[in-house]
């Protein structure tokens, strides 16, 4: 389990919050991959009464389906600034749920407290993924229900990050790439010893929202947290800037077919030790 002698506050924590901060990521979860929330609580089969975590909520793209089915929902995420659009939209859906500011590698919930902890592209954005993985593992029921959906290394968004890489400022010392937690193996050691009946499922997400992939490479630029990070890293270099451009433009025209992008991620459902 976790050591809660480390301290994962601090400087990474405060530039990680202002990286999802900034953008507009409400709108990717609105008009990109709003598919995925309730494909997850689906797949997880969330019912009424049950008491559920959803980790790394940002505004509420699992959360609100899970409430949708009456459950009891507790949306926790790093950077509450994603919350107003979160309790906007539960609002005009007159669902209900609860909100929480908190670390996925350090989180303020007590040991077994929910029959279900879920987290959709969220908890893999996390820097120390055993942290993320202990915790959420930690404030799950014994019988209780975990379920993911993380973005695998070889998929769309994957490459998108390895494109991104040599643009990116380095990264501290024990981070680990998100699309990790989208890799079968890196997962099974995660979760080791923890989780009966896993399973684990490459599935692609249809994505239509764009015509061409200078279309996609601005709206991510202007909406995406870890793209809008990279640029600002390069602000000043004219070149770098065109050369990435170049290569997130060209990443997406080549995943377009007649209007459809597909994008690879890992479904993964278990019942806790």
């Amino acid at each position: 389990m976790t050591d809660k002698t480390v301290d994962f506050a601090g400087d990474l924590l405060v530039r990680h919050r202002a990286m999802w901060a900034s953008g507009d990521y409400p709108a990717v979860a609105t008009q990109v991959i709003a598919a995925l929330g309730p494909t997850l609580v689906e797949a997880i089969g969330i019912r009424a009464g049950e008491y559920v975590l959803d980790i790394a909520a940002g505004s509420g793209n699992a959360s609100i389906p899970a409430a949708r089915k009456g459950a009891d929902v507790v949306a926790s995420d790093l950077t509450p600034e994603l919350f107003e659009a979160g309790r906007q939209l539960a609002a005009e859906e007159h669902v209900q749920l609860s909100w929480r500011e908190a670390d996925a590698q350090s989180l303020p919930f007590a040991d077994r407290s929910f029959d279900v902890v879920m987290s959709c592209v969220g908890v893999m954005f996390a820097p120390h993924h055993q942290a993320s993985a202990d915790e959420l593992i930690r404030v799950c029921r014994i019988g209780g229900r975990v379920g993911l959906i993380n973005w695998t290394p070889a998929g769309f968004i994957g490459r998108m990050f390895a494109a991104m890489k040599p643009y990116a400022p380095a990264p501290p010392p024990g981070a680990q790439p998100p699309p990790l937690w989208g890799d079968e193996e890196h997962l099974r050691t995660l979760f080791a010893g923890r989780v009966d009946q896993l399973s684990v499922v490459h599935r692609t997400l249809e994505v239509d929202r764009f015509e061409s992939g200078q279309e996609f490479r601005d709206f991510f630029k202007t909406t995406y947290g870890p793209t809008i990070s990279v640029y600002r890293n390069i602000g000043g270099d004219a070149e770098a800037t065109a050369a990435l451009d170049q290569a997130l433009a060209d990443l997406a025209e080549d995943a377009l077919h007649n209007g459809v992008m597909k994008w690879e991620y890992l479904m993964v459902t278990g019942i806790r030790r």
